[in-house]
């Protein structure tokens, strides 16, 4: 039988021994698999969508966006552990004063790439479920690295120089940059996170109800079956950030399904 091709979208050069990796230890499993790589998130959703892969390595916003246009049939089969978990911070320079979000207004905000979940779509969100409009606050948009949903980082590290520049008084970011900045011994203890945001999920492995039952399941055991004390396993699972395969929580997707909405953001490319 054919493997099963998975789809993933190449935002850094490590992405490739990463899925060497994964496609090596499903060599001997019940199912197959193979990868193929993508440009940017609307031509992987595209290519589930058309039936040209079978599962894709979904953002949070392809996701969404996968259901918006497919509805019921999208299934998402596993995720991160630290998927589950996700949250956006603002950040500002230490000592600035800035305490909350309602200190943003009158001040500049610094957004990643519009079309980063994390860095831009989310927290807007939550600024204006605190009453917060845009016309309190004044908006920077960094649209660096577009179609790849804040995958690279960039705009949010473009966000932070805005702040340390002094274009912009805070910068919104994810929790993987802020983290990264705190264990980067050349960065300057410049910055302080003044508001983090309620937990969200980020990434799933995404299906259509194409797939058979049977071959997705077997493809998902054997998924969840990487084990962190195997060494193999472990630096598979270190360069792609986890510790642990788990099964989705879709109620996590909840407050992207619903900014999506209310920011009219486009069901397509």
């Amino acid at each position: 039988m054919e493997p099963l091709v998975v789809g993933a979208v190449a935002y850094t050069p490590n992405v490739v021994p990463i899925w060497e990796g994964i496609r090596d230890y499903y060599r001997d499993a019940p199912v197959e698999m193979d990868f193929v790589l993508f440009s940017n998130y609307g031509r992987q959703v595209d290519a589930l969508l058309a039936g040209t892969i079978d599962i894709a390595w979904n953002t949070n916003l392809a996701w969404v966006r996968t259901v918006l246009q497919a509805g019921d049939r999208a299934r998402a089969l596993a995720m991160r552990d630290t998927d589950l978990t996700f949250r956006s911070h603002l950040v500002c320079r230490a000592g600035a004063g800035l305490r909350g979000l309602d200190d943003l207004k009158g001040r500049r905000l610094a957004l990643g790439s519009r079309d980063s979940a994390q860095a831009a779509i989310l927290p807007l969100h939550y600024l204006r479920h605190q009453g917060i409009t845009d016309g309190d606050v004044e908006l920077l948009r960094i649209d660096s690295d577009l179609g790849k949903h804040g995958d690279t980082g960039r705009s949010e590290l473009d966000a932070i120089r805005a702040v340390l520049d002094g274009d912009a008084d805070a910068a919104a970011i994810g929790i993987t940059t802020w983290e990264s900045i705190g264990r980067d011994e050349l960065m300057p203890d410049a910055l302080e996170s003044f508001w983090t945001s309620p937990a969200y999920c980020h990434c799933n492995f995404t299906a259509l109800d194409t797939l058979d039952t049977a071959r997705a399941e077997a493809w998902t055991e054997h998924l969840l079956a990487m084990d962190w004390n195997n060494p193999e396993h472990r630096r598979i699972l270190e360069l792609e950030g986890l510790r642990r395969w788990v099964r989705p929580q879709l109620d996590g997707y909840a407050d992207l399904f619903q900014a999506v909405r209310e920011q009219e953001i486009a069901a397509r490319w």
